[in-house]
């Protein structure tokens, strides 16, 4: 059975999750709209270069989330996904993760977006699991930590070690991993297939430079 590994944001969807729930909150004015929105954006573009604190930024983006009782968050995430996400799914995203499954592929989509905003949108998808920045709580509130491992550069391959380690009937012999980022390099040239999806300058002149497969997802 291959592992065939989905990143989320701007890869199965055409947009970044992350990015659009703090426009989201600003449109709800559940934010200070001027400063949160610039924030917001400051911490995307530190995204795109490869200089991001998540730490920081996880800090910052769950500040609105805190405190809030769970029926709260759930009616926010639904409202969010219906107005933002669901116009932003990729077609050819859908049918690449259906022909996996026609093969028999075990699916895994892997994001650094923290999980309360992907495990819905994972869900959406009926893949296999799900791997993403987990939250800490604190008497089933968020807290604004991070737990464990950021699922993010790096962390995502020690986040799949570990998941492989829980999962000893799955290895990296017969494996793929479909992305847009740079930020995402180690976890490419881990695996045997590396797929690059509509990819960033930086990832395409390195996918270019190493014979990597491309493909655009519309």
């Amino acid at each position: 059975m291959a592992l065939a590994i989905f990143d989320l944001d701007n890869t199965l969807l055409s947009g970044d999750s992350d990015y659009l729930f703090g426009q989201f909150l600003v449109e709800k004015k559940l934010v200070d709209n001027v400063e949160y929105e610039r924030q917001n954006t400051l911490f995307y573009q530190q995204y795109s270069n490869q200089t991001l604190d998540i730490h920081q930024y996880i800090r910052f983006c769950t500040k609105p989330l805190k405190g809030r009782e769970q029926n709260e968050l759930d009616a926010l995430h639904d409202e969010f996904y219906q107005a933002k996400v669901k116009p932003i799914i990729r077609q050819q995203g859908v049918d690449c993760i259906n022909h996996h499954k026609a093969k028999g592929d075990h699916i895994l989509i892997m994001t650094a977006t923290h999980e309360y905003i992907s495990r819905p949108i994972a869900a959406k998808f009926n893949v296999d699991g799900i791997l993403a920045t987990d939250l800490a709580c604190e008497n089933g509130k968020i807290t604004g930590i991070i737990a464990g491992t950021p699922c993010f550069q790096q962390g995502k391959v020690i986040r799949l070690q570990q998941w492989l380690a829980q999962n000893p009937d799955h290895n990296l012999d017969e494996s793929y991993f479909y992305s847009d980022s740079i930020n995402d390099l180690p976890l490419l040239e881990a695996v045997k297939y590396p797929v690059v999806v509509t990819p960033d300058d930086k990832l395409l002149a390195h996918a270019e430079s190493h014979g990597w497969q491309r493909i655009d997802f519309c």
